[in-house]
Formats: structure tokens, sequence, C-alpha cells
């Protein structure tokens, strides 16, 4: 099974047009989110693939993005109907 882990992306982007982009790529990443903050469960390989898509958008002198593991062995807290994503064992396309 493929460990996945629980971070934290968020980002602070000056321009437009770069925050649509960064918009973009985290929604591919994320299961969730509230205005620039996501929830993002990745795998090491997820990991890497969306810091080199973050810093081909960023402005390293005028934006901000960070990304958060959180710790595993913490106990998570949630409020409402938060679930961990669970890879089915197999996918469909068509």
């Amino acid at each position: 099974m493929i460990q996945r882990t629980l971070y934290i992306a968020a980002y602070d982007i000056s321009d437009a047009t770069r925050l649509r982009a960064a918009l973009k790529v985290l929604k591919g990443y994320a299961s969730g989110r509230q205005k620039s903050v996501f929830e993002c469960f990745l795998t090491a390989t997820e990991q890497r693939r969306l810091l080199l898509e973050m810093r081909a958008i960023i402005d390293h002198l005028e934006d901000r993005f960070v990304l958060l593991r959180l710790e595993p062995r913490g106990k998570c807290r949630v409020r409402g109907r938060a679930v961990a994503p669970i890879d089915p064992p197999w996918f469909y396309v068509g």
C-alpha cells in the first residue's frame, strides 16, 4: 500500500496570474482547502513534484509558499466530516 503523509500547504502570492497558476496546481494535490491553505495527503513522489511545480510558479522575492508535514504520531483532531483519502486497489481509466 502507498504511504501517504498529511501536509498543510499555504501560499501568499501577490500577482494574479501566478496566484491562479498556484491555485490550479494545488487543487490537483489537495483533498480540502480553506482560502489559501490546503490539506494534502501526499506520497514522497507527489511531495517532490508539488514543490517543483510551485518553485516554477512563484517569484522568490515577492511570494511565499510553505509545505508543512504534520507529525504522523500526533493525534489529528478534526471538526466536520474530514476523512483521509484511501487509494482503491485499482483504477479504471477509459
